[in-house]
């Protein structure tokens, strides 16, 4: 009896609920499954990782805006640091060699066909080139200061009315407009073809335009002009060109991040020497006349560059989106590196100059920081647009 009592013991079903070993055994797979996960996942905390992947992201997608702070707070505490002539030589290692690098590295991106492409949209070039010098002075200089002289005329003094009406009658910036155009995803192309034409033409077009407004004998060093412009644009981007036959394209094909990323540094360089010499020289303007640039000028310059991105990417001009926030950065902006000798120039010994410069020192820093805070808008239209 015993013996068959143990023998139905035996052959009885397991209990569908485990016992204390079995407990302990799954405790223990558990614990080994959640050792295992946090080798795997570096630590118990899970949202570590994330956090540290998501200030990676924001600050490489914010690099222009976050490096604009960085730039023009580190020029107002140190200004002599970063000013022409200091111990640095911005001008010389960022003002030439940075500009420099940043041609070349547009000549060795860009395919030659681009460049013949670019420079055979006649009708594109054309309206670039007509907003930077029809529109510009007969459209907005001449109203603008019309109208300041004629409704508010303690606004600013006559000079610096001139100094306005002298701005808009310069051509378009040589290295901004492409660093923006290329940050901004736009036709490179386009904006290095019209950067060339537009100082090219300007070396005419401007002394004209200022005979037309101020009626006074205009004598330019022509052939010195176009020796630097050949120099400090065309011979970069030939030899740029050249280098496409080399290895070197494939290695900065194969580096074209951190390339991209050497020509955003040069342009904040350039940020940071800009205001470096403007918190340092100042301008000698009163604090009325200095409010009153520093309304005008930035919804001057926000406003003709959306009025222009609007025109160009309407259905109306049938250009590509690229093409539309090259042509919109070309006709918007104005030289300093052009417009000041030309200006010192034209106007030396007046005395006037100082007034005559006012608004083109002042615009030039606003433009390199309206444009890269415009940067991320323009690069999600021009990648919508292409997806």
């Amino acid at each position: 009896v015993a013996s068959s009592r143990i023998n139905n013991s035996q052959k009885q079903p397991r209990c569908a609920f485990p016992g204390p070993s079995h407990l302990a055994n799954d405790g223990l797979r558990v614990a080994g499954d959640d050792v295992v996960s946090n080798i795997r996942g570096g630590g118990g905390d899970a949202t570590s990782p994330s956090i540290v992947a998501k200030s990676r992201a924001f600050v490489s997608k914010n690099f222009f805006l976050i490096g604009m702070g960085v730039a023009v707070s580190f020029a107002k505490l140190l200004p002599e640091l970063g000013k022409n002539g200091s111990i640095l030589r911005p001008e010389l290692f960022i003002g030439k060699y940075g500009v420099t690098i940043i041609f070349l590295l547009s000549g060795l991106s860009l395919k030659l066909s681009e460049l013949t492409n670019a420079a055979a949209n006649l009708k594109l070039n054309g309206l670039i080139q007509l907003m930077t010098f029809g529109a510009w002075p007969f459209l907005v200089g001449v109203p603008l200061t019309k109208g300041l002289e004629l409704f508010a005329p303690s606004l600013l003094s006559k000079p610096l009315l001139e100094g306005l009406l002298i701005l808009t009658c310069l051509p378009t910036t040589i290295n901004m407009c492409i660093i923006l155009t290329s940050a901004s995803g736009g036709n490179v192309a386009t904006s290095l073809c019209n950067t060339v034409i537009s100082n090219m033409a300007g070396i005419f077009l401007t002394p004209a335009l200022l005979l037309r407004f101020f009626g006074t004998t205009i004598e330019l060093p022509f052939f010195e002009l176009v020796s630097k412009l050949c120099n400090k644009v065309l011979l970069p981007v030939a030899v740029g060109q050249a280098l496409r036959a080399t290895p070197v394209k494939e290695f900065y094909t194969k580096h074209s991040s951190f390339f991209k990323r050497l020509q955003e540094v040069v342009l904040l360089g350039i940020v940071w020497n800009a205001f470096c010499n403007a918190f340092s020289k100042g301008l000698g303007l009163d604090l009325g006349n200095a409010i009153t640039l520093f309304t005008i000028l930035p919804l001057l310059h926000i406003g003709s560059l959306m009025t222009f991105f609007t025109f160009f990417k309407s259905k109306l001009m049938n250009v590509s989106p690229g093409e539309a926030v090259a042509a919109a950065f070309c006709s918007s902006h104005k030289t300093l590196a052009f417009g000041l000798p030309l200006i010192n120039t034209i106007f030396e010994g007046n005395p006037n100059l100082a007034a005559y410069c006012a608004p083109l020192m002042l615009i030039h820093p606003l433009q390199l920081v309206l444009g890269s805070l415009l940067v991320p808008y323009f690069k999600t239209y021009t990648e919508e647009s292409q997806g």
